[in-house]
């Protein structure tokens, strides 16, 4: 009979599948790296190129808060250039307002009538002072009420009064300004010379 030892070439069977093994492992590892590698580098590329981008961003709206800052500046500004030339415009209109109140109140105090005092709030202008009677009273109304300048006469109060041992009618009322230009101007322009808050034409 013949015997035959397999002993030593099962154990290279065995060396050369334990190579494999370790070769095939390695091989592993390496692709492994490789591929780990590879898609680290996409993937920093592209949050490079996203961190570029954001930088870029950053920098533009860091620009335009700026110019927007710039631009309430300026609206600021202009507002407040606007607000002092409306100031100046109104006091302008106003002081040739003024003038013509005291004109048209002038001409349409009828005689025997003495106003003592004028105040104005904005469009309201109240007056006080005597009358002769009551009736030079309503004629003062009815001028008011026809002045081109003056509107809306309203009589407050009419009490008798005593004035230098004289008896007077004493009255409070109120008229409103029209504003309006043009023929009320040119109607309260029409007689030159400024009179005072205080027309004299003793009753």
């Amino acid at each position: 009979m013949i015997r035959i030892n397999l002993l030593p070439h099962r154990e290279e069977k065995r060396k050369a599948r334990r190579q494999q093994f370790y070769a095939l492992g390695v091989a592993s590892t390496v692709a492994a790296g490789l591929v780990w590698f590879f898609g680290y580098s996409v993937i920093n590329g592209y949050i490079g190129s996203q961190d570029d981008k954001n930088n870029y961003l950053k920098k533009e709206i860091a620009a335009l808060d700026k110019e927007i800052d710039e631009i309430k500046r300026l609206k600021d500004q202009i507002s407040s250039l606007l607000s002092r030339k409306r100031v100046i415009e109104s006091l302008q209109a106003n002081r040739a307002e003024t003038v013509h109140l005291f004109n048209e109140l002038a001409r349409q105090t009828p005689d025997g009538v003495y106003l003592k005092t004028l105040k104005q709030s904005d469009q309201k202008i109240s007056l006080t002072g005597y009358a002769q009677s009551n009736a030079r009273v309503s004629t003062l109304m009815r001028n008011l009420e026809a002045s081109p300048l003056l509107e809306r006469p309203d009589l407050v109060e009419i009490k008798a009064s005593s004035v230098n041992s004289r008896r007077l009618s004493e009255f409070n009322l109120n008229v409103f300004i029209t504003r309006k230009t043009g023929e009320a101007d040119k109607a309260a322009t029409g007689k030159s010379g400024v009179v005072s808050a205080t027309k004299d034409k003793k009753p």
